[in-house]
């Protein structure tokens, strides 16, 4: 949470930064740039006309100029603000409502929403910055008023005819009348002049950052593609191939996929859940019936008896009941890899998904073997993830010497051990439960090596657990003086109530290397500093800590617990966690995404 809590104060900072930089640029001109008030700022199309027949104002504030498109975008899957003054967008008429939309202080146009005949008062409504001309004479004979800030501005004007108008004497004149209108717009009608001010800078206003270069960027690269696929015809002949593009319509198809949601709900049907709810119903009514007959039929002879069975079962009943909810309506969810891939994994792209930090947390490694963990950490190091993107810190809270060495042999143990998950999609990637599978491991295998690999890595994993196993031995007895590391220093937490703070980087970016060359995830030891007199909070304050340390290693955007005992049976499972939290429909609501845990072992 401290994290969280940094992320939201830096951001305000920014605001702040923001705002004084507006504040400042008020004050002295600034040279305008090449803008045409035709041309949309994020796309490069033209503006286009309302059914008003008045040219689109997305902004009703600074009049940026903004296409119908590209407002309804950012209204949707944007930032829902305009790029050059940051005010949020009202809705037009005809607009899909968005959240928020309810929030705002004009007059709700449900009823309104497709008449189209308040546009006058529409036009009414406009702010300063937007002003009518008409063909009446009334206004070719009065000079127009000043609209920007109620002070004289002296610069260009922008046009429909993309001509710019000069001031004189600080007062607006009106177009030429003999100035060409563009094609698109009918001389007759009124056409709405937009006028910048001259002291705001479009670079000052977020359009230079690197957020707004990259969406601009987006943008350029779509309407190109949508300009060269809009430009072939397309034949009803064999493929439906569309001339002068080269390709049968996969791309077009492939950008469609990536629109669609990345997850889905899966319904279940009646005939299964309609017996489940009556067997619920039933047992819901025995249990009433017996707690009434329990609490009716006291037992004197035994009363504080009685009376604390009674509160055990009640407490029981309340608990059954309590697990009954998420049962009485569950919900099966479906995720789509490939849309995922598509929107921010592409092949020969940088992919653009989220870092990810994970926390293993262990204590003793007496109760909780060093193998185990072992097992946990090489399915995290082993998950299907682009490497630079994953971090596995292991918090030992019990600053065990035991840990820390096994800790070591399992980063020297993940250089041999991932590449070979990867190369022959091995799952799961735990080697402990993967070589103890009683199934055919030659299905879907059509690699000639891979039966001599895999005998020459269970050999392998089978002498790593006897190094395990050695040290394991060994930390059984501890020295009178403590343990000793091998260069002859005594090991810091020898007592582990009071010791300073420890932190290893076991593989990272400098040398972390599998034995094929490739890079490796990291993996971070991580042990506390305790002091006696202090209260350390147990795991709660193992997790602060590990907050703590990523967020100054790897910082990553989203973090992941897990047990030293929790190995991951999928590979994909981080993936699968993204397309819910990276979803642009359903991830600005999606705070926490859990995964259902399995047991090995159990009868």
């Amino acid at each position: 949470m401290e994290r969280s809590a940094g992320m939201v104060a830096g951001s305000y900072r920014r605001n702040e930064l923001v705002r004084i930089g507006r504040h400042d640029s008020d004050e002295g001109p600034k040279p305008l740039k090449n803008l045409n008030g035709h041309i949309c700022q994020i796309c490069g199309d033209d503006i286009g006309l309302t059914d008003t027949s008045i040219v689109f104002v997305a902004c009703h504030e600074c009049a940026f100029p903004l296409c119908r498109p590209c407002y309804e975008y950012e209204r949707r899957d944007g930032t829902q603000c305009c790029p050059q003054c940051k005010t949020r967008f009202r809705r037009h008429n005809g607009s899909p409502r968005v959240e928020g939309d309810e929030e705002e202080d004009d007059v709700d146009d449900i009823e309104n929403e497709f008449d189209y005949t308040q546009g006058n008062n529409e036009a009414r409504r406009l702010p300063q910055r937007v002003e009518e001309f008409s063909s009446s004479s009334r206004h070719e004979s009065q000079p127009i008023s000043l609209l920007t800030h109620g002070h004289p501005v002296s610069g260009e004007i922008l046009t429909p005819d993309t001509q710019s108008v000069q001031t004189t004497s600080g007062q607006l004149g009106p177009p030429d009348r003999n100035a060409a209108l563009s094609p698109c717009i009918d001389p007759q009608l009124p056409v709405p002049v937009r006028i910048v001010d001259p002291s705001k800078d479009l670079n000052s206003y977020g359009l230079g950052n690197v957020d707004w270069k990259e969406r601009i960027g987006g943008w350029k690269l779509k309407q190109e593609k949508n300009m060269i696929q809009m430009s072939g015809k397309i034949h009803e002949g064999k493929g439906g191939e569309i001339e002068g593009t080269g390709s049968n319509g996969e791309e077009l198809q492939m950008d469609d996929d990536a629109r669609l949601p990345m997850s889905r709900v899966i319904p279940i049907p009646s005939s299964r859940m309609t017996p489940y709810r009556i067997v619920i119903v039933l047992r819901l009514i025995i249990l009433g019936v017996f707690l009434h007959y329990r609490v009716t039929h006291p037992v004197k002879d035994a009363y504080p008896l009685w009376l604390t069975s009674v509160i055990c079962e009640i407490w029981f009943a309340f608990s059954w009941l309590l697990d009954q909810f998420p049962k009485w309506c569950p919900i099966n969810r479906e995720t789509f890899l490939d849309r995922l891939a598509l929107r921010y994994d592409r092949d020969g792209e940088p992919s653009q998904l989220a870092p990810v930090d994970v926390f293993v947390s262990t204590v003793d490694p007496m109760k909780e073997p060093p193998l185990v963990t072992a097992n946990t950490v090489l399915s995290i190091l082993a998950v299907d993830y682009p490497v630079d993107k994953v971090a596995c810190y292991v918090s030992d809270d019990g600053s065990a010497m035991l840990t820390f060495e096994s800790l070591s042999e399992t980063a020297e143990f993940a250089r041999k051990w991932v590449p070979f998950c990867k190369k022959f999609n091995i799952e799961p990637r735990a080697p402990e439960f993967y070589f103890s599978q009683k199934i055919d491991y030659l299905k879907d295998k059509i690699q000639p090596s891979f039966v001599k690999e895999r005998r020459a890595m269970k050999r392998e994993y089978e002498e790593f657990k006897v190094r395990i196993n050695i040290l394991v031995a060994k930390a059984q007895k501890m020295p009178e003086d403590g343990w000793t590391m091998q260069d002859g220093t005594p090991w810091p937490g020898n007592n582990p109530r009071d010791h300073p703070g420890m932190i290893q980087v076991f593989l990272g970016h400098s040398g972390g290397l599998d034995t094929d060359g490739n890079e490796l995830p990291r993996l971070i030891y991580v042990s506390r500093e305790k002091r006696p007199g202090f209260q350390h909070h147990k795991k709660a304050g193992a997790m602060n800590a590990l907050i703590r340390v990523s967020a100054v290693l790897t910082n990553g955007a989203y973090l992941l617990n897990v047990d030293c005992d929790h190995y991951f049976n999928n590979s994909k499972a981080v993936k699968e966690a993204m397309c819910f939290l990276m979803d642009p429909a359903i991830g600005k609501k999606c705070c926490y995404v859990q995964f259902p845990q399995r047991f090995d072992g159990i009868d």
